[in-house]
């Protein structure tokens, strides 16, 4: 879901550059496995210290709820845009991301760009 509002801020500039990277890749629409756990967007977050985030719980919940709310299960393998699609259909569209993240710190990023997308 978090890909849906990145725009080139992130926790370091390591971070970010990946980030873009793998917006790029999905881009061509791999097959993902859909997962609640560290996985390939997290591998240059600074908060991953040995293969464990430092805001595992938060960061959990959040996908489980995404995962939830698409019905979902952890383990399954989707095609990236049928993933884009469900989160766009069942949470985006809905105006329901900010009751699964309303606690994150990017919060206010992904609020300016609903908003934005509303005008």
């Amino acid at each position: 879901m978090c890909l849906s509002f990145f725009e080139g801020k992130g926790y370091s500039d390591t971070f970010t550059r990946h980030m873009g990277q793998v917006q790029k890749m999905l881009e061509a629409n791999p097959g993902i496995t859909v997962a609640a756990q560290s996985d390939m967007i997290c591998e240059k977050c600074p908060n991953l210290k040995e293969g464990q985030c430092l805001s595992a719980g938060k960061v959990r919940s959040y996908d489980k709820e995404v995962l939830a709310r698409c019905n979902l299960q952890e383990n399954q393998e989707i095609s990236w845009k049928e993933f884009h699609r469900l989160v766009e259909e069942n949470i985006l569209s809905k105006g329901k991301r900010k009751e699964i993240c309303r606690d994150c710190q990017w919060e206010e990023i992904c609020s300016r760009r609903e908003n934005q997308g509303k005008k």
